[in-house]
């Protein structure tokens, strides 16, 4: 009978306990109902549910029942927003009164509603506990089996009850399960603004859109030392035909790695308008490391279209602390600064983190993977399209005029001028001796090329787009 006594108290202390916090057991699978927080912890990201709090400290249940303990001070404003939320629904659905969290310190949760109904369920079962041991004492067998049994259903409900996972409810201003807050479209505004009116820019609700024409504030070309004879031409990344940056990011469960992936399209756009592509090109060669690159970072791709695969770090002299980019997943790509001025810090696997911003954040670096190591945001990939040459959707696509060339063996861009507003002049060097192409093109979609080898042979071709 000691045994059976005792092991009913144990079970009361186990369902009180259970019954005194929200959250619940979570596996892998259950990743996607878990709240991403913006604090880390040893450079670990903590990945969980609101758990309990007390005092100025905060619990957080992961997966597989890991446990963070976070200080009230050490949360975002973006975190504190989320738990407030949380913390209300919890008032709500239990009718508790627990205090939500100032900007400074979590206030002891334990008030007089709270503890009022945890001491009820506790003079319950104890008497519950004693009217069992009563009634085996007096031999009063039914009614011992009846206390018994009524007991043991009590804490199977109690147990059920407090397993009972609570979904993430969404902090304003984000309509995700991921605390994100969404993009201001006048912040992304401000930082493609010193680039127009080469660009122009437009929003929704859903995507903020880049327009433009292909080219790029600065000079091209000049640098690449591995030519594939193609040559900027004009794009018309207009109309239905933009860059879309998602306003509301979401946390990819499982980032995908630009080694494996995206060797096909963009991966970014550039405050400028020009796209940025994977940094291995679609043969899965370092575009930058074999001298496909000019000195900006760019080159031409198989439609005359000029690209970025490496960081654009030079657009930092223009936007100052702004962004230099962003990823088609949402979110900023800051160049060699973070964003309040200070130093870099170390970057994770996907080439970011989060910083004094509170939002997660890529950062532009002059080695591999330069800007983007793996989509920390969740995309759309175009099913058409299998890994490694897959691409993100939407994104604008250039249309050639002319079929592609092959590679020029031992050809160095050394020059590229431009005489009129539609019309440019290449200068290569092969062994000392120099060739030229030079183009140009009228409103009406006609394209003249003229080129003229290392031996002084000139040949022409005509195109119409």
């Amino acid at each position: 009978m000691k045994k059976i006594s005792f092991g009913l108290l144990f079970l009361s202390i186990i369902a009180m306990s259970s019954f005194a916090h929200p959250g619940g057991h979570y596996k892998k699978q259950d990743l996607s109902l878990l709240h991403h927080w913006e604090t880390r912890i040893n450079n670990e990201s903590i990945v969980g549910n609101y758990l309990m709090s007390k005092n100025d400290f905060i619990l957080i249940e992961g997966i597989e029942g890991k446990i963070w303990r976070l200080s009230a001070g050490s949360i975002t404003s973006n975190d504190k927003k989320y738990l407030n939320t949380e913390i209300s629904n919890i008032n709500l659905k239990n009718g508790i009164n627990l205090p939500l969290i100032s900007d400074r310190v979590i206030r002891t949760p334990w008030d007089f509603h709270y503890f009022f109904q945890l001491a009820l369920l506790a003079l319950i079962a104890i008497g519950f506990y004693f009217l069992s041991v009563f009634a085996y004492k007096n031999n009063y067998r039914k009614q011992w089996q009846f206390a018994f049994s009524t007991m043991t259903i009590c804490f199977i409900i109690l147990f059920f009850v407090s397993c009972k996972k609570n979904t993430p409810v969404t902090p304003s201003p984000g309509p995700t399960d991921t605390g994100i807050p969404k993009s201001s479209t006048s912040f992304i505004d401000s930082a493609f603004t010193p680039y127009k009116p080469s660009i122009s820019t437009s929003w929704d609700s859903t995507y903020f859109y880049v327009s433009g024409g292909g080219f790029p504030n600065h000079n091209m070309m000049i640098g690449i030392t591995s030519w594939q004879q193609q040559v900027p031409l004009p794009q018309a990344y207009t109309g239905s035909n933009h860059w879309s940056i998602p306003l509301q990011p979401v946390y990819a469960t499982t980032p995908l790695s630009t080694r494996y992936n995206f060797m096909k399209g963009a991966v970014a756009i550039a405050v400028n308008g020009i796209p940025i592509f994977n940094a291995l090109n679609n043969r899965g060669e370092d575009s930058y490391a074999i001298g496909e690159l000019d000195n900006w970072g760019g080159h031409c791709g198989k439609a005359d279209d000029y690209h970025y695969h490496a960081a654009p770090l030079h657009l930092s002299a223009t936007s100052g602390l702004m962004p230099i980019a962003f990823a088609l997943d949402g979110f900023a790509v800051y160049g060699a600064k973070e964003p309040d001025g200070t130093n870099m810090q170390s970057l994770d696997t996907c080439h970011g983190h989060i910083y004094n911003s509170g939002v997660y954040h890529y950062h532009g670096t002059t080695t591999y993977p330069y800007v983007v190591g793996a989509m920390k945001g969740k995309v759309t990939i175009d099913p058409t399209t299998p890994a490694p040459e897959n691409q993100i959707l939407p994104q604008a696509f250039a249309t050639p005029i002319r079929p592609p060339l092959t590679p020029l063996r031992g050809a160095v861009i050394t020059n590229f001028t431009n005489p009129t507003s539609t019309s440019y002049n290449l200068t290569y060097q092969i062994n000392s001796r120099n060739g030229h192409v030079n183009y140009s093109w009228d409103n009406a979609g006609n394209y003249h090329f003229e080129f003229i080898d290392t031996a002084g042979t000139t040949t022409t071709a005509d195109y119409h787009h």
